[in-house]
């Protein structure tokens, strides 16, 4: 087997989450475990997450959140398409209800993002490299277009496209989770024409899902890497950079009352598995096995 250059992008979302989120991800970063964070703008912690970023030098980029918390345009914070009875945006699975139903305002979305980029630039100083979706909206019906306008509007090369090779065959996922997560491949696939037509790019090839939280371990993310590189390989024998991002979820568990978006940290960003993944990552072994596949850590601007 000749030598296959693989660049691997290791993304930690939410980043802006909690001061605990943040300082799991810092220190992932430093030990050299991720390589790249995704920022939520409207995270409680957003403001301390970029000034992290700019002391440590981590590559950063938006993690744009409809479904989660509060909205950070103000004309959308009381009266909007977006917002459930509590004054809200409506959830992981409600704001998916809500598109079905065919009740949220599309210019209100695209206004939203808008503002999030907006704001990312504000605490940051610059444009994100890259822009996915928090909880992968981003890949929806409708929210596709908006989301690829807003990309190519601002110049933003990158994001991400959650179709996981080798996902159906991950027999350790529980039912309920395998649907939604099918329900985003699908998803993802209707969204590939679009993001190509607005110029939009993406690894070759994404991984995250079969991983997450008590999924995670070393030979998890090893056999994940290596069949995925197989796979690619049998389709395109001719390449010889591959590049793939893995999406991970390192952090201290979230004390309540503090984190979360505007109303407080959810369950997962209260468990153990957050611990779990920066644990994980972190192994020596890992990181011996990436020097071994000749696989190099970088950001999205390093591709």
């Amino acid at each position: 087997l000749r030598m296959l250059q693989v660049k691997l992008i290791i993304t930690g979302d939410d980043f802006g989450y909690c001061p605990r989120r943040n300082q799991g991800i810092v220190d992932c970063f430093l030990a050299g475990a991720i390589s790249n964070v995704s920022l939520l703008v409207n995270g409680s912690a957003a403001a301390d997450a970029a000034k992290l970023a700019r002391r440590y030098n981590i590559p950063i980029g938006l993690h744009a959140n409809l479904s989660e918390g509060s909205p950070v345009c103000e004309v959308l914070k009381t009266n909007s398409s977006l917002l459930n009875q509590e004054g809200f945006f409506h959830g992981k699975m409600g704001f998916r209800t809500a598109l079905s139903k065919g009740l949220l305002n599309m210019s209100e979305v695209k206004q939203e993002l808008k503002a999030q980029v907006e704001l990312f630039h504000e605490l940051t100083g610059h444009l994100p490299p890259h822009m996915d979706g928090h909880q992968h909206v981003h890949v929806l019906p409708e929210v596709r277009h908006i989301f690829a306008e807003v990309l190519e509007e601002y110049g933003i090369k990158y994001t991400r496209v959650p179709i996981e090779p080798g996902l159906h065959n991950c027999d350790w996922v529980p039912p309920s989770l395998m649907d939604f997560y099918l329900g985003v491949e699908e998803d993802s696939f209707n969204t590939m024409d679009v993001f190509t037509k607005h110029g939009i790019r993406w690894p070759d090839i994404y991984i995250g899902l079969s991983t997450m939280g008590r999924n995670m371990s070393v030979s998890s993310i090893r056999s994940a890497i290596d069949s995925a590189v197989l796979q690619l390989m049998a389709k395109a024998p001719q390449s010889s950079t591959v590049t793939i991002e893995l999406m991970v979820h390192p952090g201290y568990p979230s004390v309540p009352p503090i984190g979360g978006c505007g109303e407080g940290p959810d369950d997962f960003s209260q468990s153990w598995e957050r611990l779990h993944e920066l644990q994980t990552l972190i192994t020596p072994e890992l990181q011996s096995h990436y020097k071994s596949r000749n696989i190099q850590l970088c950001s999205f601007k390093d591709l």
